[in-house]
């Protein structure tokens, strides 16, 4: 039987967003091993009801756990925003982190104005975990949220850079950071883990003067900083693995997962799996 510690960090997102976070872990935990689980069948999540979130979330972290881990990580922000109360009352015995307190923490801390943009899915802006959150860390910050959706789409095709990325940019942002009356934001969290794999686009329509928070490193910091007040960083000298699976179409995972892993994959490294 496998010890606590040598089991692997169980990660979770809707698609291959949650791979940017994975990364970071990743480079942060390099002798931890991972199991990540992208619902590749019934992204997005972000324009799902609540309910459905919250079902979807807790039949993903059913099959991390079932594989056996000793932490779980919600790499969703629109899994985390609606669901992961509901994870943390299901699975107790689980310490269970999301990306959306350590983004939050990451966007005051680089604010200087107090003003801060968010761009997410329509769920997690709906849920206003983002501003919930900020205002739980700074009472006098200005936050507006919006929604992008379509920044999923491009980011599932590796539509990364290019004339529709930059267009599709710049019709989100433009209206939210320069046209809001009073609100001149210095900071833009990207509540979202496909949209950092759209960074150079969102950046280029940004501008130099604003500064784009991805909660993926904030989120690693937190991960490991929990795994070593509860004991369980590996201690083995064993090599670390990560093994990742996903609920539908593993070919295009792989071939997508290269832009958000900074390597190739093939489809026969990506597990298939059925929640049926």
């Amino acid at each position: 039987m496998l010890h606590a510690k040598t089991l692997p960090i169980g990660v979770f997102d809707s698609g291959v967003g949650g791979l940017t976070v994975l990364r970071a872990l990743q480079k942060q935990l390099p002798h931890e091993s991972f199991l990540y689980l992208g619902d590749t069948a019934r992204l997005p999540y972000g324009t799902k009801s609540p309910d459905t979130v919250i079902a979807y979330a807790k039949q993903a972290a059913s099959i991390l756990i079932e594989r056996g881990i000793k932490f779980l990580v919600v790499a969703c922000n629109t899994a985390t925003a609606l669901a992961l109360p509901a994870l943390q009352q299901q699975f107790p015995e689980l310490t269970i982190v999301g990306v959306l307190e350590p983004g939050a923490k990451a966007a005051c801390e680089a604010s200087k104005n107090g003003q801060i943009a968010v761009i997410a899915t329509e769920a997690t802006v709906n849920a206003q975990g983002y501003q919930k959150a900020i205002h739980r860390l700074n009472s006098h910050a200005t936050v507006v949220a919006e929604s992008c959706s379509l920044f999923v789409a491009l980011a599932e095709e590796g539509w990364l850079e290019g004339d529709i990325t930059e267009a599709v940019a710049r019709r989100y942002l433009e209206p939210l950071l320069f046209a809001v009356p009073d609100f001149t934001p210095d900071t833009l969290i990207l509540g979202c883990t496909h949209f950092p794999a759209l960074l150079t686009s969102i950046q280029k329509v940004a501008g130099k003067n604003i500064t784009v928070i991805d909660s993926a490193d904030s989120t690693a910091k937190v991960v490991a900083e929990s795994l070593q007040k509860l004991n369980l960083l590996n201690d083995s000298q064993d090599k670390a693995k990560t093994h990742l699976m996903v609920t539908d179409a593993p070919g295009r995972f792989a071939r997508v997962a290269r832009h958000f892993l900074g390597k190739e994959l093939l489809s026969h490294q990506v597990e298939l799996v059925d929640f049926h």
